[in-house]
């Protein structure tokens, strides 16, 4: 059993880089196009507020939520947005008779896309920093953990829109629109309204920045923020995949999985 679930999970993630690999004008283009929709902003800003004393401090934050932005944008369109071309494609029911099961196949499937949007997501940032001149910090033994806590919330979504996927098939205006719901929830004003930490990405997204501004390591955190960063990512990851299950179970009594 434990050479199956590897040999399935080393299948998955060499398909993500197949896809990749296959593709590099698709992901040159997606660098490009968010690289530069992050100029436009932020020339756009620096017009606007280069002469304030806090310009530099808030640039930096700016680098981070644009970075949390891009990255729970890959997580969550990339599996909702696999999940409907398997179903396009007509293989998302070979899927089902997996002997490991269908779960078992998405969980790689987000660790896999995780680890692979790093292609396309640390260009991005590195393009950033260097051209707004802020350096930020890298503490890979605090930003790994934080980042899978933050971007778990994305992959639930994704798997909330892809289950919506299943059942309605053409949902790329809502894509559309959950991309600025995202930026909403990242540049929510947890210290002032703390309930707003139950969103998602918007504690997740202080916290990364306390590390790669201030850089503060994760054990000097307060404890609470990371106990509610933990439970967090489980309800949305839990939440997100029971409504693909019932969204699924919709699109299996309609006649609809295998068909787009």
């Amino acid at each position: 059993m434990k050479n199956r679930s590897w040999n399935l999970f080393k299948a998955i993630f060499i398909k993500e880089w197949i896809s990749l690999k296959r593709y590099p004008f698709n992901t040159i283009s997606a660098i490009v196009t968010v690289y530069m929709l992050f100029l436009l902003f932020f020339l756009g800003y620096k017009f606007v507020g280069g002469n304030q004393s806090t310009f530099t401090r808030t640039t930096e934050g700016f680098i981070v939520g644009f970075f949390i932005w891009t990255y729970s944008i890959a997580a969550y369109s990339t599996l909702s947005w696999g999940i409907i071309q398997e179903a396009r494609t007509g293989t998302l029911e070979q899927l089902y008779m997996t002997p490991l099961g269908f779960e078992t196949v998405s969980i790689y499937t987000v660790i896999a896309n995780f680890i692979w949007s790093v292609v396309w997501v640390l260009p991005v940032l590195i393009l950033m920093m260097v051209t707004t001149g802020r350096f930020l910090h890298f503490d890979f033994m605090t930003l790994i953990p934080l980042l899978i806590l933050t971007i778990a919330g994305g992959y639930g979504i994704g798997f909330i829109t892809g289950g919506l996927g299943l059942v309605f098939k053409k949902i790329q205006a809502f894509f559309q629109i959950l991309q600025f719901v995202f930026v909403g929830f990242i540049v929510a004003p947890v210290d002032t309204l703390p309930v707003l930490k139950i969103l998602p990405f918007s504690l997740g997204t202080k916290l990364i920045a306390r590390n790669m501004i201030d850089e503060l390591p994760i054990y000097s955190m307060p404890v609470y923020d990371l106990l509610i960063l933990i439970a967090n990512a489980i309800f949305y990851l839990t939440i997100g995949f029971l409504l693909f299950k019932a969204c699924e179970k919709i699109a299996k009594d309609r006649g609809l999985l295998g068909h787009y």
